[in-house]
């Protein structure tokens, strides 16, 4: 039985006097100014075929009606059905970012000042806005230097009494080693949250489960730049803890329960969510119809793309191994299978004769766009100005710094044909072999 759109709807239906939903509908000179920006050209072809378009949609719109609803329908239903079948969850979410299924998580284990959260050196810094802005501790784990991914060693130091949750970041869509960090957090505190920052691994596999099901919550990024994306931003939540699955969808809008009895004179209430400790206040992450559209026809085919990610990575970490100062990608197999958001290239800086720094400046001066993803988070401002001792911090990351200085960066794997393809790996090889030459 499909579920049930998670909020209220203005849109009574046939009435004298009806009150719709929609307050102002698109018509077709609207319509056709969205297919312009999704369609881009020009010159005299593509003005043609516009114009040819654009007397079918006005033809179109004298026959046709507008949606009775644009956000949290039907639409938004069936993707959240698509995404449950594709990660195999019941539940999942589709909200307005990852960054808000990250909230939901953090508010569900009643992060609070006082509380402590590990989370990699290097991530986005989504990853621990949230906590960070409850006044809560962050504490800042070391990476594995061959996935940049979270060190299940490292995090065994760093684990507390204080600590409430555990975040890795499967960067680049390469999967950590969510056994070890499992078994590690869940030794030392059963009741520790795992949350998965999974931003870049919607669709990666970690010993036969989708990775983002693993922990207690996972979130995903449907942002422009992911691999599949509900038209530039989104994002979905699913959790494995089994009495919030059926209110995830009030955790979207406000708690607001519009099946309970309601109010004095009202039509629904409104409740506080049940944390793990104690009832959180929920906000507002709703998404749109045409958001999930996009969503449901880029998760059907987000096979095709992996594997096209797949193909291009596996090209590159087959020319990589002319020479041995190249670290190439672990592509994986059939324990782990990344999704190749990123590619990650690193290069031994002895053999090579230098670090990551003149590479990427070689490999810029060559038309290779390469970007380190991401800084470590204790070089930023924000934790310096929040109170922490950055220098301990660093100091505590040896890995990151080295890794993040000296070794690695990222190349791009979409968006590009099979000669720049074929091109990014003649120049990663030319530019460590002018560098080994002192050139």
């Amino acid at each position: 039985m499909k579920k049930k759109a998670s909020d209220f709807r203005y849109n009574t239906g046939e009435t004298r006097v009806p009150w719709p939903a929609v307050g102002e509908n698109y018509n077709a000179h609207d319509l056709m100014e969205v297919i312009k920006f999704m369609m881009q050209g020009q010159g005299a072809e593509y003005d043609a075929a516009i114009d040819e378009v654009a007397e079918k949609v006005y033809a179109l719109d004298k026959v046709s009606r507008a949606p009775g609803k644009l956000s949290l329908d039907v639409n938004v239903v069936a993707a959240e059905e698509a995404c449950d079948e594709y990660l195999n969850t019941q539940g999942s979410l589709f909200v307005t970012n990852a960054t808000a299924g990250f909230e939901i998580a953090y508010k569900y284990a009643n992060i609070d000042p006082g509380d402590e959260v590990i989370v990699p050196a290097i991530t986005f810094i989504a990853t621990m806005a949230y906590p960070i802005s409850v006044g809560a501790k962050i504490v800042i784990c070391d990476v594995a230097p061959n996935t940049i991914n979270m060190d299940p060693e490292d995090l065994k130091k760093k684990l507390s009494p204080k600590t409430k949750m555990v975040v890795p970041v499967h960067i680049g869509g390469y999967p950590c080693n969510m056994e070890e960090i499992m078994k590690v957090t869940k030794e030392y505190n059963k009741d520790i949250v795992v949350l998965e920052d999974a931003a870049h691994a919607f669709g990666a596999m970690y010993k036969g489960k989708r990775i983002g099901t693993i922990g207690d919550f996972g979130s995903f990024s449907f942002h422009e730049v992911k691999n599949v994306t509900s038209f530039g931003e989104g994002g979905i939540v699913c959790t494995n803890v089994e009495e919030m699955r059926p209110l995830m969808p009030r955790c979207r809008f406000f708690g607001s329960d519009f099946g309970a009895k309601p109010i004095d004179n009202w039509f629904y209430n409104v409740d506080a969510m049940p944390g793990k400790y104690g009832p959180f206040v929920a906000l507002n992450s709703s998404t749109t119809e045409i958001q999930a559209i996009g969503l449901k026809l880029q998760v059907a085919r987000n096979e095709q793309i992996i594997a096209e990610r797949r193909k291009n990575a596996a090209y590159l970490t087959e020319r990589f191994k002319a020479n041995d100062a190249i670290i190439p990608q672990d592509i994986g197999g059939d324990d782990v299978q990344p999704t190749f958001h990123l590619y990650l290239l690193q290069i031994d800086p002895a053999k090579a004769g230098g670090d990551v720094q003149v590479l990427r400046k070689k490999l810029e001066a060559k038309g290779v766009t390469n970007l380190p993803h991401f800084g470590p988070l204790y070089r930023f401002n924000i934790l310096k100005q929040l109170g922490y001792d950055v220098d301990a911090m660093s100091a505590a990351c040896p890995v990151a710094n080295e890794v993040f200085d000296h070794r690695f960066t990222h190349l791009p794997l979409y968006g590009i044909d099979e000669e720049q393809v074929q091109y990014m790996a003649d120049a990663v090889l030319e530019a460590v072999e002018e560098m080994q030459k002192g050139l």
